[in-house]
């Protein structure tokens, strides 16, 4: 069987959870390839809501065997939280393998990312502050910590000792820091390896089995293109590939076996933290489009920034990840509408831009040019098929396929698993 990838086509938060809910029990494993602590899926089951951070959202679905891929970095405290909050609630969350090559978040990169973000003043990117810019810039400079380090301790000191080296200059010398010190990482990292061990595998070449074997594997990606490290709006990114294309570094499996593209994009638009945002909303308009939609996020609880849809970004990203199908999230968030502005290009200085202007200085001087969509009033959260929805609906869910270049397989009109429409099949 083929392998599926799940990624975001915004700026993150668009509800991929609710996406890999439709595949349900058709997908037999499902492998986060990217980011660290620093994302948040939302899954709503009845009157339940479950917040994940590291966890493959796969891991609420029996029978799915939750991997966490090589292309994530983890903290392994909030992991283990994180495990402790699931089995609290009687999930069984025993199924999970976590690859030996994934790099850890260690206290000094921590500490590293808050530190450097206060001193950036505002110059800053908008970090979450957990570590994760550091750790995969160790990974790149090959000072990186794996997890299969934890396991041959006198290995894990010396490289602990090497890293510090340069971390604690930077500490001490030129934010005023007091030094870290090798025992103290060791001793906190090492804390964790006996009830990590039988977690972690090989897991590229477990994938790889199993899609010999005919199963289906469901690669899901954390933040979206446009936080992207060599995709998105840089600097203003996350530090690894939220892109289709960090689905085959990030897991082990290679292009020639992901036989689908699935880009989950919300019916208006947002983003979290610093860098251009053409169709943002700092009026009545945007404040409703957050108290509606909830638009707080899952990880830090940050207002989201808030806006129209923008069908430029639309088509970026469904260019860029080879996109076959949407899932149109958060629908109902629109109701009660005249009219909806729809931003279908930008006008930059006087030229219009179909597509996503080349410089990041043109992206800034960018101004939305609008198309007026009919709205409709009707609460659709009941709806489970297009025919129950009003006209005016049925043709924006349409007008974003046709806008951004791929159909539209499914439509959320609610948080909770259930309020989904099916339009086609994705598996």
């Amino acid at each position: 069987m083929p392998a599926i990838v799940l990624v975001g086509a915004q700026w993150g938060d668009e509800g991929k959870g609710k996406a890999t809910d439709l595949l349900g029990s058709a997908v037999d494993y499902v492998v986060r390839f990217n980011g660290g602590n620093n994302a948040g899926h939302t899954v709503v089951i009845g009157n339940e809501t479950y917040a994940l951070h590291l966890l493959p959202s796969g891991i609420l679905t029996p029978g799915v065997v939750p991997v966490i891929g090589n292309g994530v970095v983890i903290d392994l405290a909030v992991l283990f939280d994180e495990i402790d909050a699931l089995e609290a609630r009687r999930f069984d969350t025993s199924a999970l393998v976590v690859s030996a090559n994934a790099h850890l978040i260690t206290p000094y990169n921590r500490t590293l990312d808050k530190v450097v973000e206060r001193f950036l003043g505002t110059r800053r990117i908008g970090t979450t502050g957990r570590g994760i810019g550091p750790t995969y810039a160790d990974k790149m400079s090959r000072v990186g910590i794996r997890v299969q380090d934890l396991f041959d301790e006198k290995i894990l000191r010396q490289k602990v000792q090497g890293a510090l080296e340069q971390k604690n200059q930077l500490l001490v010398k030129v934010y005023n820091r007091r030094a870290i010190t090798v025992d103290s990482v060791a001793d906190e990292l090492l804390a964790f390896a006996d009830r990590l061990r039988p977690m972690v595998a090989d897991t590229a070449r477990l994938l790889s089995r199993a899609l010999d074997d005919g199963h289906t594997v469901l690669l899901e990606g954390a933040q979206a293109t446009m936080l992207d490290v060599d995709h998105g709006t840089y600097p203003f990114v996350t530090s690894s590939s939220a892109t289709a294309g960090g689905a085959c570094t990030g897991s082990g499996i290679p292009p020639t076996r992901i036989d689908r593209v699935v880009g989950v994009i919300k019916a208006y638009t947002t983003r979290v933290g610093e860098g251009p945002f053409p169709t943002e909303l700092l009026d009545a308009d945007g404040q409703q489009l957050r108290d509606v939609g909830a638009e707080y996020g899952t990880t830090t609880g940050r207002p989201r920034r808030c806006g129209w849809f923008d069908a430029v970004i639309g088509r970026y990203a469904a260019r860029v990840n080879g996109v076959t199908d949407f899932v149109l999230t958060k629908l109902d968030v629109l109701t009660g509408r005249d009219k909806i502005p729809v931003c279908v290009a930008y006008d930059v200085d006087g030229v219009r831009h179909h597509e996503m202007p080349m410089t990041q200085t043109e992206l800034h001087h960018a101004v939305p040019v609008y198309e007026f969509l009919d709205g409709w009033s009707e609460d659709i959260s009941a709806a489970r098929s297009l025919t129950d929805l009003p006209d005016a609906a049925v043709r924006y869910v349409s007008a974003v396929g046709e806008l951004c270049g791929a159909p539209v397989a499914a439509a959320g009109v609610g948080p909770r698993r259930d309020e989904l429409i099916a339009i086609r099949d994705l598996v």
